[in-house]
């Protein structure tokens, strides 16, 4: 009869608590989705749910067992998910509450457009054209996470994405060509960018500082990466500091869009 009576006595504040805990466990998820930290979230989800069942049922060897792996674990866990915590509070730090368009933009699950209206296919077949003739690119995908401070470091641009913009700040006389580009919501938003190099993961050495950069900035942040090789004119797609392997242009096509929705 208690649980009936507190379910029945269930609250505004009860209400609050659990669509909060949903979120929280929703960003989690995603941030994980998709890499090996899967496994372990799903086992510590099993592991916490296991002990509040004993706990429940007052079986106490097995809660004593559940709840000291739970205090001792979570030191461990800090390390295991240094890189997801790191993206997680920057994602939190990013979402600007003053502006409340970015705000309602972060939140994606609540909107119903299926990507975020970058235009993939030109920046894509741009990738391809230059790829034709060797021309060095890095393109870099804004998602949740806010990157103006990477912007900073490069030339504040305001262009709407077309095919010819995206091969003429590459072009190789052209003053912009060097570093990468940030695009945000089908704007070209900063030329020239720095990005954070990743020297710790072992590469095949044919690939070089763009790549090392796009493997460090998705590895940072939740954006995606583009780069065409200088030297091959082989196109490399990342996600969370990995390679994305594809086929041929139009299944890149579909991944990114996939990606941005």
């Amino acid at each position: 009869m208690d649980i009936f009576n507190d379910l029945l006595n269930f609250s505004i504040v009860d209400i609050i608590d659990v669509i909060l805990v949903a979120l929280l466990l929703y960003y989690l998820y995603k941030l994980v989705k998709g890499t090996v930290a899967i496994n372990i979230f799903l086992g510590i989800i099993i592991i916490y749910g296991a002990w509040r069942l004993t706990s429940f049922l007052n079986m106490e060897l097995l809660t004593s067992i559940f709840g000291g792996f739970m205090k001792v674990g979570i030191i461990a866990l800090i390390v295991v998910f240094q890189p997801e915590i790191r993206k997680f509070l920057l994602m939190v730090g990013s979402t600007n509450l003053g502006r409340g368009s970015k705000f309602f933009k972060n939140i994606k699950f609540l909107k119903s457009d299926i990507s975020d209206g970058s235009d993939v296919d030109a920046i894509v077949t741009a990738c391809n054209k230059m790829s034709m003739s060797k021309t060095g690119a890095l393109i870099v995908f804004e998602r949740n996470n806010n990157l103006d401070f990477l912007s900073e470091s490069g030339d504040e641009m305001n262009i709407k994405v077309t095919q010819p913009i995206i091969e003429s700040i590459f072009f190789k006389n052209s003053p912009l060509h060097d570093g990468a580009i940030i695009v945000s919501n089908n704007i070209v938003k900063a030329t020239r960018v720095i990005l954070p190099v990743n020297n710790e993961k072992n590469i095949p050495q044919r690939f070089g500082l763009r790549h090392r950069a796009a493997i460090g900035v998705t590895e940072k942040t939740d954006a995606l990466a583009l780069v065409v090789s200088e030297e091959t004119g082989h196109i490399s797609y990342f996600k969370d500091g990995e390679f994305v392997v594809f086929e041929d242009t139009n299944e890149l096509n579909t991944i990114i869009k996939n990606d941005l929705a």
